[in-house]
């Protein structure tokens, strides 16, 4: 399903949403194809199912009129960590 069925069907909602396919241009992955999961009314568990998400699932409000998540690099950090007591 594209993204504008989604928005079509589901106006002003937040949905949850498995990613069937996807490309990336730089440093932001587009989502092309996605397969509705539900609808989710209360604002608050859309928020508890977004932290929750991984694997492909991902929550996003319908008044977005792309679908696209920002990448970003997690970093480690350097040097050594001393406990201190």
């Amino acid at each position: 399903m594209q993204w504008e069925e989604v928005r079509n069907i589901y106006p002003n909602q937040y949905v949850k949403l498995q990613i069937l396919t996807s490309h990336t241009e730089g440093n932001t992955k587009f989502v092309d194809d996605v397969a509705l999961i539900r609808a989710i009314p209360d604002p608050k568990e859309a928020t508890r199912e977004l932290l929750n998400s991984k694997d492909g699932i991902i929550v996003s409000h319908t008044s977005n009129e792309e679908l696209k998540i920002e990448l970003r690099t997690l970093r480690g950090l350097r040097g050594v960590m001393h406990n201190e007591n």
